[in-house]
């Protein structure tokens, strides 16, 4: 099976940072990579000048993408890869969007920005967008600067209170058999007792995950949901993070905490968000 993933870039560091990560990350899979850049210029109200510096911006992305092609290419000399690039003019979440249907796209993949001396948390304002919106494929954020490092944990993050299926955990599934991942999973519990549903849905999980190792683990909700995670992912040495994305569920609480809405969230490994 061939991977569509999209990488977007706008040429930092931090973004060429994630695409070598998800190169590294699917080396041994069959991968289209798309290379894209969105670039939003309104041309009607300008004058011919500024069309002519407009004409020179298209050009210098252009130019851009090709350069940062030809550097993947080199970077990645790996017959499972293939490289294409896209130049789009819409609004980026809008032209994320339309590129996710247009090429079939199974994952999108970006870097978070650097936290410019905020070192617990920072997310950038393109990645909460994205994460928000995205309702049609999983998306992978990658933290500034992050190394690749060969995973050997997967975290999934659940409150046990909706059903899992098999598209929603694709993407855990096939990381855990790549690279024969534990899979650790976690709840913040914040009830005295599961209730029928919850223990319903932990018994689906289970059959889901039959052929792999995993393990629940229970953390009381003593803190901040966002610190409450930092510290599970540091205790017991995780590599990648999962969560699903729906209404009430904990990546809305941790948004919605007061200090990641006033500055961001910053993930300390990578964090796969899959929409329900």
């Amino acid at each position: 099976m061939r991977n569509n993933i999209l990488l977007p870039t706008d040429f930092s560091d931090n973004a060429w940072s994630s695409i070598v990560y998800a190169m590294k990350l699917f080396a041994e899979q069959e991968c289209t990579f798309y290379l894209f850049h969105s670039l939003t210029l309104k041309l009607s109200t300008m004058s011919n000048m500024t069309k002519q510096f407009s004409s020179l911006t298209k050009e210098n992305a252009m130019k851009e993408l090709l350069e940062l092609k030809e550097m993947a290419e080199v970077s990645d000399a790996n017959s499972n890869h293939r490289f294409e690039i896209i130049l789009s003019f819409d609004e980026l979440t809008n032209a994320i969007e339309t590129e996710i249907i247009k090429n079939k796209i199974d994952l999108v993949v970006i870097g978070t920005k650097g936290a410019k001396g905020v070192k617990e948390f920072f997310f950038g304002s393109n990645s909460v967008k994205i994460i928000k919106k995205m309702r049609l494929c999983p998306v992978l954020i990658v933290p500034d600067e992050f190394d690749f490092v060969e995973p050997k944990q997967i975290a999934l993050s659940t409150d046990f209170n909706r059903f899992f299926d098999d598209k929603e955990l694709k993407y855990l599934k096939l990381l855990a058999d790549m690279y024969n991942l534990k899979i650790r999973i976690v709840h913040i519990k914040d009830e005295k007792h599961l209730n029928d549903i919850q223990k319903y849905n932990i018994k689906v999980l289970k059959d889901h995950l039959d052929n792999f190792e995993i393990s629940f683990h229970w953390m009381p909700d003593y803190t901040k949901k966002a610190e409450e995670i930092k510290v599970f992912i540091e205790d017991l040495n995780i590599d990648l993070l999962v969560m699903v994305n729906y209404k009430h569920s904990l990546i809305e609480y941790i948004f919605n905490e007061p200090v990641i809405k006033k500055i961001g969230y910053q993930p300390i490994v990578p964090f796969l968000v899959v929409p329900e």
